[in-house]
């Protein structure tokens, strides 16, 4: 820069070219420092803050978007999972308590689950089932665990729960084959389904949600040593709901209500019950959840009977507990 000055000095005590020669010398040693100053005097912009002065911070909201399936106790959701998932369940049912005596029944499901393409899923389960059985009325004292049968479940999700349709509506059958009577503990061979319409919504965005199942149960069995077989269907509607009180946990109730008939189209009505109980979930992580439900039946009849409860056909309580690990 003071090379610049000099020789600008230098041409102003000359003749007149010189002059002109000072003159871009001068708008040339301007320019060169306005850059310079440029350059070095302008910092980089500040990050934005907020009114504490403070940088704002990005936030990740934990309520991100939960499957239905297994939120609802004894009600099914509408979801079926991601293509591509595989996963193992431990899945355990106990049922207590008949008019009179002691009544106890555990029946305990190892599941394998795959959904092979985005609409359609499937479960394949093998079932074990231990009876405690003493001084129930029409039914054989027993206590034993066995190997009881095995048994599917065909999921196809009709509507996909999402920002163009707010519920999601789900088909499913489970066909069963059982070599031990669910209720009696005796040696039977039994087929047996479970068709199942099941439809969910979230009430509020991933926190508040819903479902209603519509179910029909054919059953056509035979006791060892019988010639004839028995026919029965069972019918009935299923409804839960469920908040998210927190990122993992889940709370909840739900109301069943079942109708038992002899015959596999609803011929001869044999009785009917509500049950009603709290529903727990919680999601572990990102690949294992447990669910927990507890139903008590609070109103019931069998056919024939005066009581107030159907103790005949259904238990007094139930409990279900679904452990998964997806991989």
């Amino acid at each position: 820069m003071f090379a610049f000055v000099e020789r600008a000095r230098a041409c102003m005590r000359g003749p007149k070219g010189d002059v002109l020669r000072a003159t871009a010398l001068c708008a040339a040693l301007c320019a060169s420092a306005g850059s310079a100053r440029a350059e070095t005097a302008a910092p980089a912009a500040p990050p934005a803050r907020d009114a504490s002065g403070a940088a704002p911070e990005t936030t990740i909201d934990p309520y991100h978007e939960l499957e239905t399936k297994y939120l609802f106790g004894f009600t099914s959701g509408a979801d079926i999972g991601i293509e591509g998932e595989k996963s193992i369940e431990l899945e355990t049912t106990a049922a207590f308590q008949k008019r009179h005596g002691t009544y106890r029944m555990i029946e305990q499901e190892f599941e394998f689950e795959g959904v092979p393409t985005q609409n359609f899923a499937y479960e394949l389960s093998a079932h074990t089932t231990y009876h405690s059985i003493k001084g129930v009325d029409e039914l054989d004292d027993r206590d034993r665990t066995q190997f009881s049968g095995l048994s599917t479940d065909l999921r196809y999700m009709i509507i996909g729960r999402g920002p163009g349709s707010p519920v999601g509506l789900t088909l499913s059958v489970s066909p069963e084959w059982s070599r031990v009577d669910g209720t009696s503990g005796a040696r039977t061979r039994d087929y047996a389904a479970t068709f199942r319409l099941i439809a969910d919504t979230e009430l509020v965005p991933n926190r508040l949600y819903a479902a209603v199942n519509l179910l029909y149960g054919p059953e056509i069995g035979k006791a060892s040593g019988d010639l004839a077989w028995q026919r029965s269907s069972t019918g009935g509607v299923t409804g839960g709901l469920t908040y998210r009180v927190a990122p993992k946990v889940t709370l909840g109730g739900e109301l069943e209500y079942y109708r038992t008939y002899d015959g596999l189209g609803f011929q001869t009505f044999a009785g009917h019950a509500l049950y009603a109980g709290p529903t727990l979930h919680v999601q572990f992580t990102g690949k294992t959840m447990l669910s927990l439900a507890f139903s008590s039946q609070v109103y019931g009849k069998a056919a024939g009977e005066h009581h107030s409860l159907d103790l005949t056909n259904f238990e007094r309580h139930r409990a279900n507990a679904k452990l998964e690990f997806e991989f």
